[in-house]
């Protein structure tokens, strides 16, 4: 399950730099509005280094990270909601994605001109909750309208799902995002159709300049403090300085520059591993003589949902699974040595897989 971000933001805070930075997928990069028309998809290998711990100790044909895609969607204006702009586009595309990356400017730079005039954080970060919202709550009135009526023959369903609605609807109007809602685990079904665009989980980058990557500055800390309650992430980086990372291929002069900058790990990683957490996602690998792979899960599933990342017919003809510790691999060496020294647990379908986890799956269908 291949990883979807969208990078949103308002024209000119640095997005599309952002972009060419973290996937090498060349956007148009100009300091002017809509410079990205249609969404660029960028294909980023997730950096793991038990990867290459594994590669170490079965030497395989081949090596398959997981990825992470990157979308840079179009440029928002104030009423985007009403079809202004791009808007329209704009929403639609974001429909699609996993997470929302929302880019927000945290620095001055008179040569680089601001939609609105000047550096704002907040006020940047408002314009699109609010448009996301109104378009939010325009879907959920559309659906009351609709329920509304079967509500008021006394259908029992009907007034439960009227009830939630009402709460979604309530918390937009008072200019909530609908993350903020909170419902029983079972009643996400009923508006889950509705693929709001306020309930994606959203990591905040704070796009700062060279002086400010290793400190902080004002803007950055309106942008916590503004966002603290909302159970979201923020990343500070510099796209500036993820431009020149980009451009080294050398490990060694990649790992020096980021040393002259008192970094330990590029924007890209931290954006990935912010990512990660922020959906409960989680990796485990399989490993042979053909390839080592990286795959990524869900927090808590089962075996069987496991197996069915790898093919639908993993899951549907689960029998057992075969899990190895890596401790225990890079301790043993081989599978070999694992499976003699008793180190080779065979789990069924209640097991629940952890982060790291060796799988080999049995299934017959």
């Amino acid at each position: 399950m291949a990883l979807q971000c969208g990078i949103v933001g308002l024209p000119n805070v640095g997005k599309s730099t952002l972009f060419n930075a973290l996937s090498s997928a060349k956007a148009e990069a100009a300091n002017f509005p809509f410079c990205t028309i249609e969404p660029n998809v960028g294909v980023v290998t997730v950096p793991d280094p038990r990867l290459n711990v594994l590669q170490s100790l079965v030497k395989p044909e081949k090596l398959l990270p997981t990825v992470i895609e990157f979308v840079d969607i179009a440029g928002l204006v104030k009423g985007a909601s009403k079809g202004e702009g791009l808007g329209n586009k704009f929403l639609a595309n974001i429909r699609e994605v996993d997470a929302i990356i929302h880019v927000v400017r945290c620095f001055e730079d008179e040569n680089v001109v601001h939609v609105a005039g000047n550096v704002d954080p907040i006020f940047d970060k408002e314009v699109i909750d609010t448009e996301l919202q109104l378009k939010d709550l325009e879907s959920v009135e559309k659906r009351i309208t609709r329920i509304e009526k079967i509500a008021k023959s006394g259908d029992a369903k009907a007034k439960h799902e009227l009830s939630i609605l009402k709460s979604f609807q309530d918390a937009l109007q008072a200019g909530k995002n609908a993350r903020s809602v909170e419902i029983e685990k079972e009643d996400y079904h009923i508006i889950k159709e509705l693929q709001l665009l306020t309930i994606k989980p959203v990591l905040y980058v704070a796009n700062v300049d060279e002086e400010t990557i290793g400190s902080t500055n004002e803007h950055v800390e309106n942008l916590k403090e503004n966002v603290k309650d909302e159970n979201a992430e923020v990343v500070v980086l510099c796209g500036a300085i993820e431009s020149q990372i980009a451009e080294f291929d050398d490990l060694e002069e990649k790992a020096m520059f980021l040393e002259e900058y008192g970094l330990k790990e590029s924007g890209l990683n931290k954006l990935i591993a912010a990512a990660y957490h922020l959906l409960d996602l989680i990796t485990y690998f399989t490993a042979g003589p053909k390839e080592v792979r990286a795959w990524t899960i869900k927090r808590g599933w089962k075996a069987p949902q496991a197996a069915g990342v790898i093919h639908t017919d993993f899951e549907r003809g689960f029998i057992k699974a075969e899990v190895i510790k890596l401790a225990d691999y890079e301790n043993f060496k081989t599978e070999a040595a694992c499976r003699e020294n008793g180190k080779i647990a065979i789990e069924g379908k209640d097991y629940v897989v952890e982060d790291g986890d060796i799988m080999h799956f049995r299934f017959n269908v």
